[in-house]
């Protein structure tokens, strides 16, 4: 962390981490769109017990790293739901073209 002179810094420096999150969010939203060619179903794709393992490996990073645990676990919280929804979609979407391919094939 820089030390800051004026808010102008503080908010430069965030906005600076907030594009670094967001390339993040990104390259972690295109391994969610792969995973979905991998689930049998919606079930796996919800995947409650790897949830509960990203979260405490998060919260082991946030107590290691001096973050505070209740925001880390809301944020996870929060990002894993939507990416499961994400998920759910692509996984939809990739039965629906398995079903029109065997459709196609069979006629």
């Amino acid at each position: 962390m820089t030390p800051c002179d004026t808010l102008a810094d503080v908010r430069s420096a965030i906005d600076q981490i907030d594009s670094m999150l967001v390339g993040l969010l990104a390259e972690r939203g295109r391994y969610v769109h792969e995973a979905a060619r991998f689930k049998r179903n919606k079930a796996e794709v919800a995947a409650p017990d790897r949830v509960r393992q990203v979260i405490d490996k998060a919260l082991n990073h946030a107590r290691e790293m001096g973050a505070p645990p209740e925001v880390v676990e809301a944020v996870y919280r929060s990002m894993i739901a939507a990416f499961i929804e994400l998920e759910a979609n692509q996984h939809d979407r990739l039965t629906k073209a398995a079903l029109a391919d065997e459709g196609t094939m069979a006629g």
